[in-house]
């Protein structure tokens, strides 16, 4: 257990309970002193957070292409070789 020390935190809770419980935000000790609002603090701590899951959960896998698909081609560039070659 800790004793004697006292942090500012935010806490946001998640839209999607699925993925995230909430998220957590340690505020600067000087961070009030400075002249950031409550506010300021809530607005930045979600846009953190916004960006987090827009860049890095949400990023969609690159379509791959299909092995079959390349022994399919292959097999029509075969065909198309030795229909070339028979007719000459």
């Amino acid at each position: 257990m800790v004793k004697g020390i006292t942090r500012r935190v935010v806490i946001i809770k998640s839209p999607d309970p699925d993925i995230f419980d909430e998220a957590i935000f340690l505020v600067k000790e000087d961070a009030f002193s400075k002249g950031v609002t409550q506010n300021d603090v809530l607005r930045q701590a979600k846009n953190v957070a916004n960006d987090y899951v827009r860049n890095t959960i949400t990023k969609k896998p690159k379509k791959k292409i299909h092995p079959a698909f390349f022994s399919l081609l292959g097999a029509i560039a075969m065909g198309a070789l030795w229909l070339a070659i028979s007719l000459i």
